[in-house]
């Protein structure tokens, strides 16, 4: 049985990539191009608004594509990103 369905992946030190692979992450990483991201940046002072755990203001710590880490005095709060804005 022939092996053509696998291409050799130098990455990796030789261990064969399948060919679907290769394109699943290719589609995944024009996906996350076009996906939202977050706005903000570390440091940024925000208020957080969100209705089960109040209005938070404070210092953006951790942010992902989607959602922010927002410390306050209170401790560390994680909010979607459009529920986050600038303080002015």
């Amino acid at each position: 049985m022939a092996r053509d369905d696998y291409a050799p992946d130098l990455s990796h030190l030789g261990q064969p990539l399948s060919v679907g692979d290769a394109l699943a992450r290719a589609l995944r990483r024009t996906r996350d191009t076009f996906s939202p991201r977050c706005p903000y940046r570390v440091g940024d002072t925000v208020i957080g608004d969100d209705p089960f755990s109040g209005r938070r203001e404070g210092v953006v710590v951790w942010r992902d594509r989607r959602s922010v880490g927002v410390k306050t005095t209170y401790g560390v709060f994680f909010f979607d990103h459009r529920l986050v804005r600038l303080l002015d």
